[in-house]
C-alpha cells in the first residue's frame, strides 16, 4: 500500500510532544513492513534538518484565504519520505500554535495550506491508497479530499483515517472562518463541522473520514463517554466503531542496552549501571547520596490534563514521606511555579529543573526507582512505556493508555481522581520498595515487556485493508 500521512510534527525534526513521536515511529516501522509511506508537515522555522531538503515541487499556489504560494521539499528518513511545505508566511514565525501562550490567530489558515497542500502531494508526487490523517490540524484534508476533489481521478478509491492522540485539543474558530477556508456553509451543521456555534476541525474530520481511531483501546471507550469526551461524545459513539492502537515506542531511542544519555548502561539481566545511573542522578539534583531512599521520577509537559492539581493536593504530606523527586518539564504558570515553591522549601528532597532537555529525561527515567503519572487522562503516554524498558516501575493513574499498558504485575495504579488516591498509590509503592527481590521482580517484568511500533504498525495496516475491501 501506498500511505501518506499529515501531521503537525515529526521527529526527528521538530516536536512539541507525543504525537511528534508517533509520526517519527509509526511510518518507518510501516515501510520496515513493506508499505511505501510519505509524511507532510510544515516547514517550521523550528525544523532542524538531519539532512538537508531537497526541492521536490516549486511554485504551488495553494488558493486558501489570500492565497499562497509555497515550495515543498523533501528528505528521506528511515525508508519514508518526508515532504515539508515552505511557506514563510505562514511558518517562519515563534511556536509551531502559540506565541507567548497565545494561540496564533490565523491557525485555521496555516493547517488549511498544510492540508491542501498533502492532497497537491497526493497529485503530483505520491499517489496514496489511503490518507492518515492526524488530530485536528490535519482534520482538512479527509474535509477537502470530499469536498473540492471528489471527481479527482487522483482519489478514487481512496480511503481515509483520522486519529485522536487528544480529544482535548479539537481546533475550534468562529463561524468566520469556514470562509477563509474556503468551505461551503452547507457543511456548518451539527453532524458536521458546527461545535455550539463554533467551527470544530477535528469533528469535521471525523464526520469526513471512512474511520477513526485513536492512541488506546482505553481511550477507545472513554472518549465515547460524556467525562472524556469533551462534547463530543454522542458524535464519537455515531462513528463508532473507535478503533484503539496503542502507540509504540522507538527501542531505538528509548534502551537502558544502549541509551548514549546515560552515565552507565544496563539491562533486564544485569541491573547494575542502574544503581550507577542512581548514584549520577542523586548527585546531579544534590539529593543525599542514599541509594536506599527510592527516588520518584516526573517529566511532563505541566498542564492540568497531567494530574498536577493532585500534587498540589498532596504535597505537605508528600513531603514527609522517606524518598525524593526529581522533576522536568514546563508548561502552565501555576505549575511552574508549584514546583519551583515545592523545591525551594526541600532542598535535597524535591529538584526541579525546568524546560525540555531530552538527555535529561532520559536519565530520570534511568535514575530514579520509581515514575509517576497521575493523569486525569491519557490517551496513550509513552513515559509509563519508557519507564518500563528502565526498570523503572510507574505509578499511574488507570486511565486510557496508562490503564492498557501498566498492570499490577509491573506498576501500581489507582483509580479515583483524588490527591488521598494518588498519595495511597505512592505509599504503597515506597512500602514494597525495600523488598528487594519483590522490587527486583517487578523491574524485570516491566523490562521484559513489549510495546514496539513494529506490534502497532501491524494493527494499522490490518485497519488500512478493512479500509480498502470496505
Amino acid at each position: 500500500m501506498n500511505v501518506l500521512m499529515v501531521a503537525s510534527e515529526a521527529t526527528p525534526f521538530v516536536k512539541t510532544g507525543g504525537l511528534a513521536d508517533v509520526i517519527g515511529g509509526l511510518p518507518a516501522a510501516l515501510a520496515a513492513r513493506g508499505e511505501k509511506v510519505a509524511v507532510v508537515i510544515p516547514d517550521y522555522r523550528e525544523n532542524v534538518y538531519p539532512n538537508p531538503p531537497a526541492i521536490a515541487y516549486r511554485n504551488l499556489w495553494i488558493p486558501i484565504g489570500p492565497g499562497f504560494m509555497t515550495d515543498l521539499y523533501q528528505t528521506t528518513e528511515r525508508g519514508v519520505t518526508f515532504y515539508f511545505v515552505h511557506c514563510p508566511a505562514l511558518y517562519d514565525r515563534a511556536g509551531l500554535y502559540t506565541s507567548g501562550g497565545i494561540d496564533h490567530p490565523d491557525n485555521h489558515l496555516r493547517f488549511a495550506v498544510l492540508c491542501m497542500a498533502a492532497l497537491d502531494v497526493a497529485r503530483y508526487l505520491f499517489t496514496p491508497d489511503v490518507i492518515h490523517a492526524h488530530d485536528w490540524q490535519a482534520a482538512l484534508a479527509p474535509i477537502y479530499l470530499r469536498s473540492h476533489f471528489s471527481s479527482d481521478p487522483t482519489f478514487i478509491g481512496v480511503k481515509t483515517l483520522s486519529t485522536i492522540h487528544n480529544l482535548g485539543y479539537q481546533g475550534l474558530f468562529p463561524p468566520a472562518a469556514l470562509s477563509e477556508i474556503g468551505l461551503d456553509p452547507g457543511i456548518f451543521n451539527p453532524e458536521q463541522l458546527e461545535f455550539f456555534g463554533k467551527l470544530n476541525l477535528l469533528k469535521g474530520g471525523i464526520a469526513f473520514s471512512n474511520a477513526v481511531s485513536t492512541v488506546s483501546k482505553g481511550y477507545a471507550r472513554e472518549i465515547q463517554t460524556p467525562e472524556f469526551g469533551f462534547g463530543l461524545d454522542g458524535f464519537l459513539r455515531r462513528h463508532a466503531p473507535i478503533y484503539g492502537i496503542v502507540n509504540g515506542v522507538d527501542y531505538e531511542e528509548w534502551n537502558p542496552e544502549h541509551d548514549p544519555h546515560i552515565p552507565r548502561k544496563y539491562s533486564v539481566n544485569d541491573l547494575s549501571g542502574k544503581r550507577e545511573c542512581k548514584k549520577a542522578l542523586l548527585k546531579e539534583f544534590g539529593f543525599p547520596a542514599d541509594l536506599n531512599r527510592p527516588v520518584i521520577g516526573i517529566v511532563s509537559r505541566f498542564a492540568s490534563q497531567k494530574g498536577f492539581d493532585l500534587i498540589a493536593q498532596i504535597a505537605s504530606d508528600l513531603i514527609k514521606e522517606d524518598m525524593s523527586v526529581a522533576v522536568l518539564g514546563s508548561g502552565d504558570a501555576v505549575y511552574e511555579t508549584m514546583f519551583r515553591n515545592i523545591a525551594s522549601a526541600n532542598p535535597g528532597k524535591v529538584g526541579v529543573r525546568l524546560g525540555f532537555d531530552n538527555a535529561l529525561g532520559h536519565r530520570i527515567e534511568a535514575g530514579a526507582d520509581m515514575f509517576l503519572m497521575p493523569s486525569k487522562y491519557e490517551p496513550c503516554g509513552l513515559s509509563q512505556i519508557y519507564s518500563l524498558r528502565y526498570g523503572t516501575v510507574p505509578i499511574v493513574r488507570a486511565t486510557g493508555g496508562l490503564d492498557d499498558t501498566i498492570d499490577e504485575e509491573t506498576g501500581f495504579k489507582f483509580g479515583d481522581y483524588s490527591g488521598t488516591a494518588l498519595l495511597e498509590a505512592i505509599r504503597l509503592a515506597i512500602k514494597v520498595y525495600p523488598h528487594k527481590d519483590d522490587w527486583t521482580a517487578m523491574m524485570r517484568r516491566g523490562m521484559r515487556k513489549e510495546f514496539s511500533w513494529s506490534t502497532a504498525a501491524i494493527e494499522y495496516i490490518e485497519l488500512y485493508h478493512r479500509l480498502l475491501a470496505g
